[in-house]
C-alpha cells in the first residue's frame, strides 16, 4: 500500500541518485542565480554549479548558515519576487534576528505531500482522527502537520498547545487514533490522563508522532509505556522545510527515514566542515532539491547524528539527534548533552521524565544541579536513594560529580511545546 500511495518510496538505489544529481544541478543553478547572498559565497570561494558534475562534488560547495537567514532579514535569501510567496514562516528571534523563510504555492503542495508521506510512515490512514497538539502560527510545526493531514485524508483536530484537560477531553470523546506533540508534551499529557483517573489505553488513541525536540529512546519506551501506544520520531526544521523532512516507518522504528527525493544529507564534522566517513557520526548538513521560494545549499542544522542505509526503501535513515552542536553544555571543562542526563534518568523506573539541568558557579567552577520528578510519589528515603544512584551514573558516565534533587511528582514545570531542559545561571564571560 505503501508503494501505491507514495511511488517514490520504490524508486531504486540507482534511480533515486541519477534523481538527486538531476535535482541538485537545479536547485545550485536556481540558488547561484537568484539568492545574492549565497552567489556571493560561492563566488569567493571559487565554485560555480556548472562545475557540479556528481553528487560528491557538492561538498565543494560553501555552507548555508543561521546567521546567512539572520542576516538576509527579511527577504534577502528569497530566490522568488515576494510577491510569488503564499506564507511566510519565522523562528522566535529570542536570541536575535529570527530566520524568516517563505514558500510558494508549489513549495506549500510539496510539504503537503511530504508530510502526509510522513504521516502515513508512522502509521497514519486515511480516514483517521489525528488530534494536532503542535503549535500554530509562525512556528512551522502545526500548520506543517494540518496540511499532511488533510492532504492524507484524515480528519484533523487543530488543538495546538495548552489546555491539558481539554486535550484529554477531546482525545478522549472525538476519538483520536494518532496524536501529533512534542515529547516532553505527551508527557504532561500523559500526567493529565493521571489526574483524571483515565486509562489512555481505553481511548482510540494508538501512535503518537513526536517531533521538535531531540528525545532518546528511554523516553520513546517511557511514553510506550505509560500510554500504551506507538512513539515514532518524526524531524524537520523550518529553515530547510518543517517538519516531515524525515519520519520514521512505525513497523520498524529504527530511526527516522529522510526524504532523499527532497533533501540531499550529508554528515560533516562539526569542527572542521568536512565529511565523514559513511556511518560516522557528525554534523547533520541538508540541501534541499525542490524548494522554489527558498533553496537553502548545504544548510548546517548543529544535529548531531549519523546516517545509516535505507531498511524500508533505499532511501537513507538518521539515528536519533544525540545533541545540537551548539546546545551543547562545557561543564568543568566536559562536553554535556541534556540527552545523556535523560538517559540516564530514564535507566531509573522510579524516575520520570520530567527534569530540568541548572548550571551555577561557585568561585572559579561550575555547579551542576539535576532536578528530576519522582514517578510516584514515595519516602524521603526512597527519593534520597534514587537521587543516590543517579549522581553515581552521571559521575560514571561524564564524570561530573552532580547534586541531584528528586522532587515529589508535579513539582518541576511542565512543557507546552518545546521542554526547556536547561537554565545556565552562570555568570557571562
Amino acid at each position: 500500500m505503501t508503494g501505491s500511495l507514495f511511488p517514490e518510496l520504490s524508486l531504486s538505489l540507482d534511480d533515486l541518485r541519477a534523481l538527486q544529481l538531476d535535482r541538485l544541478r537545479t536547485t545550485l543553478r536556481h540558488a547561484y542565480d537568484n539568492q545574492a547572498p549565497y552567489r556571493a559565497k560561492c563566488e569567493a570561494a571559487g565554485v560555480h554549479p556548472d562545475q557540479l558534475a556528481s553528487l560528491d562534488d557538492l561538498a565543494r560547495f560553501p555552507f548555508t548558515e543561521k546567521g546567512d537567514l539572520r542576516d538576509a532579514y527579511p527577504y534577502g535569501m528569497l530566490a522568488i519576487p515576494r510577491e510569488r510567496c503564499v506564507r511566510l514562516h519565522a523562528s522566535s528571534g529570542t536570541t536575535g534576528r529570527p530566520t524568516v523563510v517563505g514558500y510558494s504555492a508549489k513549495d506549500i503542495a510539496t510539504w503537503g505531500d511530504l508530510m502526509a508521506r510522513s504521516l502515513f510512515a508512522g502509521g497514519a490512514r486515511p480516514g483517521d482522527i489525528i488530534h494536532n497538539a503542535y503549535g500554530y502560527g509562525l512556528f512551522t510545526g502545526g500548520l506543517g502537520a494540518h496540511y499532511g493531514a488533510e492532504r492524507l485524508g484524515c480528519t484533523v483536530v487543530p488543538m495546538s498547545g495548552g489546555f491539558g484537560e481539554r486535550q484529554v477531553q477531546l482525545i478522549r470523546e472525538f476519538g483520536a487514533r494518532v496524536v501529533l506533540m512534542t515529547p516532553s508534551y505527551m508527557l504532561a499529557i500523559a500526567d493529565e490522563f493521571e489526574r483524571q483517573g483515565v486509562d489512555p489505553r481505553d481511548t482510540a488513541m494508538r501512535i503518537g508522532i513526536f517531533g521538535a525536540e531531540p528525545w532518546t529512546e528511554g523516553m520513546r519506551a517511557e511514553i510506550e509505556r505509560r500510554l500504551g501506544i506507538d512513539a515514532v520520531d518524526i524531524y524537520g526544521l523550518s529553515e530547510v522545510m518543517g517538519p516531515g523532512v524525515a519520519c520514521e516507518f512505525v513497523e520498524t522504528k529504527d530511526g527516522p527515514t529522510i526524504w532523499e527525493d527532497h533533501f540531499y544529507p550529508e554528515i560533516v564534522d562539526p569542527v572542521t566542515g568536512r565529511p565523514v566517513a559513511e556511518g560516522e557520526p557528525g554534523e547533520l548538513v541538508f540541501t534541499t532539491l525542490t524548494k522554489e521560494a527558498m533553496p537553502v545549499v548545504r544548510y548546517r542544522t548543529r544535529d548531531l547524528t549519523r546516517l545509516m542505509p535505507g531498511t524500508v526503501t533505499a532511501m537513507r535513515r538518521m539515528a536519533k539527534i544525540t545533541g545540537r552542536s551548539d546546545d551543547m553544555l562545557i561543564v568543568r571543562g566536559v562536553n554535556l548533552f541534556p540527552s545523556q542526563v535523560e538517559e540516564q534518568i530514564l535507566r531509573d523506573p522510579a524516575l520520570s521524565g520530567h527534569y530540568v539541568i541548572e548550571l551555577t558557579r561557585t568561585g572559579a567552577l561550575d555547579d551542576l544541579l539535576v532536578r528530576v520528578e519522582a514517578r510516584q510519589v514515595q519516602e524521603q528515603g526512597a527519593r534520597l536513594q534514587s537521587g543516590a544512584e543517579l549522581t553515581r551514573r552521571l559521575k560514571g558516565m561524564c564524570g561530573l560529580s552532580a547534586y541531584v534533587e528528586v522532587a515529589v511528582p508535579g513539582t518541576i514545570e511542565r512543557s507546552q511545546g518545546k521542554a526547556r531542559r536547561v537554565i545556565d545561571r552562570r555568570p557571562k564571560t
